[in-house]
């Protein structure tokens, strides 16, 4: 079939190189100029299949773990109170234990196509959730139960034990304990999405940056309207990759996702020491920041934002984020020069499980609102959808992450 992949963020790359690699021929059109300009650009890095989503995870659960920022448009405000609703419900934790399966599964295609290409980008193995007192010890005992009947790997350490593992923990920040996640790491996402693209390219894959799609025709197949375009180019398939993008395109075709713009805040900075940076990843549980090891540089990454100016930070969320840097690993990284600060929008549904599958429009199809776990999720997606386009049946259960639960 000749498609179109809308977006060329980390879902959309690795969705057309599945399709690709099933012999389809595949044009992405993005609107940006290059892959992974935006939600994909300055992740945390982290690939852990026991939590595939921080905003809803019960391990990371405190009273507001998402943040309402001024001015708040109506729509999102009624985001965000699906949201809350939706976290109350007992599907939420019938929807969690397939978002784990698909994110290991999601973890053993990202390995496969690593090792088939053999692609050499930033990576490291393990990651710790750092419990600063005993009470959040309790806190996460639930999340962890959770793991437990799904078969996750973890180990419940000391505080010694943990300064074993991190060796460069700060000797003046005390602490309970940690949670070791085995089945976890952290990889740069973006060296991926770029390497992938380029084997994507080599495989007949064709990109096209800096092209805005403005208008979506499901009349007599799918057609696209491009800006700048007098006519619309005709598809066999298209699927939306678009981020938060999404919802513009395909509102006029009667399908109205409740997709909002959770934003996230990190800071990269070049490794003042290597002796006191990080090893790999550690997550502050009460914080909710990640502090992870990508090649000669730390990043800092955390906090989930609603409403807000875009492409305005708030001073307050980075701060957060340097002070839990100097709390846990000080003068680990050079903060002088060379610091880049990233405000990105994660396109996120109320429920916290992506669109995976058909639209129902007839060659239109899904692939979107991953959220934070875009990067965790984006290769078992991508195998998910390239097999539903094909009428295969995926490798496992993926009722939850269907359309019609939304209701349309």
């Amino acid at each position: 079939m000749k498609i179109a992949v809308i977006g060329a963020g980390i879902i959309g790359v690795t969705t057309a190189y599945e399709l690709s690699r099933d012999g389809h021929d595949v044009t992405v059109l993005e609107r940006c100029g290059a892959a992974a300009e935006e939600a994909s650009f300055a992740n945390a890095g982290i690939v852990a299949p026991g939590m595939p989503n921080r905003e809803v995870s019960p391990i990371f659960s405190r009273p507001t773990p998402i943040r309402l920022s001024w001015p708040i448009s109506a729509h999102e405000l009624a985001w965000f109170w699906k949201w809350r609703r939706a976290r109350r419900l007992d599907r939420h934790r019938a929807s969690q234990a397939q978002r784990q399966s698909l994110a290991s599964y999601s973890r053993e295609r990202l390995h496969h196509i690593t090792a088939d290409l053999k692609l050499d980008y930033e990576r490291s193995e393990g990651l710790l959730m750092l419990l600063r007192s005993e009470q959040d010890s309790k806190m996460v005992q639930p999340g962890l139960q959770l793991m437990r009947e799904a078969g996750r790997d973890f180990k419940e350490l000391s505080a010694p034990d943990v300064r074993k593992l991190e060796p460069a923990l700060s000797p003046d920040t005390p602490f309970f304990g940690a949670i070791q996640l085995i089945d976890a790491e952290v990889a740069n996402c973006r060296q991926f999405a770029l390497l992938l693209k380029n084997e994507s390219q080599r495989c007949g894959v064709k990109f096209e940056f800096n092209t805005e799609v403005t208008h979506i025709s499901s009349a007599g197949g799918v057609t696209l309207t491009v800006a700048g375009e007098t006519g619309a180019r005709p598809f066999d398939a298209a699927v939306i990759c678009a981020g938060t993008d999404s919802a513009r395109l395909l509102g006029p075709l009667g399908i109205r996702l409740a997709l909002a713009a959770v934003h996230g805040y990190s800071i990269s900075a070049p490794i003042r020491e290597p002796l006191n940076a990080p090893r790999s990843g550690v997550i502050d549980r009460r914080h909710q920041v990640a502090i992870t090891r990508l090649g000669n540089r730390v990043r800092v990454s955390g906090l989930a934002e609603l409403g807000g100016v875009p492409g305005r930070n708030r001073a307050d969320a980075l701060q957060t984020l340097y002070r839990v840097l100097h709390d846990w690993f000080p003068g680990a990284a050079k903060l002088s020069s060379g610091v880049q600060e990233w405000k990105g929008a994660r396109p996120m549904l109320p429920d916290g499980a992506p669109v995976v599958g058909a639209s129902g429009v007839p060659g239109l199809w899904l692939n979107l609102g991953h959220g934070a776990s875009g990067w965790a999720l984006s290769c078992g997606s991508a195998r998910v959808l390239a097999d539903l386009m094909a009428g295969r049946p995926p490798d496992l259960d993926v009722n939850a992450f269907g359309i019609e639960r939304l209701g349309r």
